[in-house]
């Protein structure tokens, strides 16, 4: 089989990234950050809320998590719709036992057919990002301007007319982008995005549209990553959160700066009966610890750019 020459052609080849969004930032070169009462490290909860269709669609690439078996695959459908019946659920009332708040990435059909998780995620003083339209809503390079716009502004849209406000911030499936999405994201009215994992503090990105912070979520300190890929326990998911947070509070400490320790949650993983008691202890333990701000990426946000600035 002969290889496409197209394959081999990189239009934006250039030293570094391939992009101008952003400059080369070593962190120990940066200006130090603080966060409220004085708190060394800011844990962001970030929950992806998803619908899988049941049908996959391969193009640009079939999300991860996505169905597996030949049509219908009730099998895999009906293990991630446990996560939007039962597992949720659970998150909601850890967090609330818990006293925090979380960030929830939402696929804006969840708002058409599951209009009161909406209301329960609002209520319960949570934050809702953009995640797309629903697990067939992907982005990478070979999708058209016109289509990701208009992706872009139905998840959008759809979001503002359940929420009473359009959503700040945006997560792709799988964190994948194009070229074109930081800018149609800013000329769509987001002020963050939750794609890129090359930091733990925010920073911004330069668009021809203007400029639009990146907060990132590092794929590794999440559930799936941990659990569904890497066959994990939640006991050792638990003592890695704790591993990271100390050593990020040590560094804090040595840096006189604060730092970011993201934490991303898949309902239908974390949600099951056998792991709850495991991430109740935990997220009960990081409540009481003196050195932590719980945030949500948009508080993070509104703390962190005046400082950057």
């Amino acid at each position: 089989m002969t290889l496409d020459p197209a394959y081999l052609e990189y239009p934006r080849r250039r030293e570094g990234m391939d992009h101008d969004l952003y400059a080369p930032s070593p962190m120990p070169s940066r200006k130090p950050v603080h966060w409220p009462g004085g708190k060394q490290v800011a844990v962001t909860l970030l929950v992806n809320l998803e619908w899988f269709p049941i049908t996959p669609d391969d193009k640009p690439f079939r999300a991860p998590g996505h169905m597996v078996t030949p049509y219908p695959d009730y099998r895999h459908y009906t293990a991630r719709e446990y996560g939007t019946r039962v597992g949720f659920y659970r998150l909601l009332d850890a967090f609330a036992k818990a006293g925090v708040k979380a960030t929830i990435a939402v696929n804006s059909v969840i708002a058409e057919r599951y209009p009161s998780i909406i209301a329960d995620i609002l209520s319960g003083g949570h934050e809702i990002i953009a995640h797309s339209t629903d697990m067939n809503g992907t982005i990478a390079g070979g999708i058209s301007e016109e289509e990701e716009r208009a992706l872009i502004a139905a998840a959008r849209d759809t979001l503002a007319k359940a929420m009473g406000a359009a959503p700040r911030g945006w997560q792709s499936i799988a964190r994948s982008q194009s070229f074109n999405t930081p800018r149609l994201l800013v000329e769509a009215g987001f002020d963050f995005m939750c794609d890129w994992v090359n930091d733990d503090l925010p920073y911004i990105a330069s668009t021809e549209a203007g400029p639009i912070v990146s907060v990132p979520f590092n794929h590794e300190l999440s559930d799936r990553q941990m659990i569904a890929v890497q066959q994990q326990s939640m006991d050792s998911v638990a003592q890695q959160i704790e591993d990271a947070l100390a050593w990020l509070t040590a560094e804090a400490a040595q840096y006189g700066a604060g730092r970011v320790l993201p934490f991303t949650l898949t309902p239908y993983i974390t949600g099951l009966p056998y792991r709850m008691d495991a991430f109740e202890t935990l997220l009960g333990r990081l409540a009481t610890d003196d050195a932590i701000w719980f945030a949500t990426a948009s508080e993070l946000v509104d703390c962190w750019r005046p400082q950057a600035a």
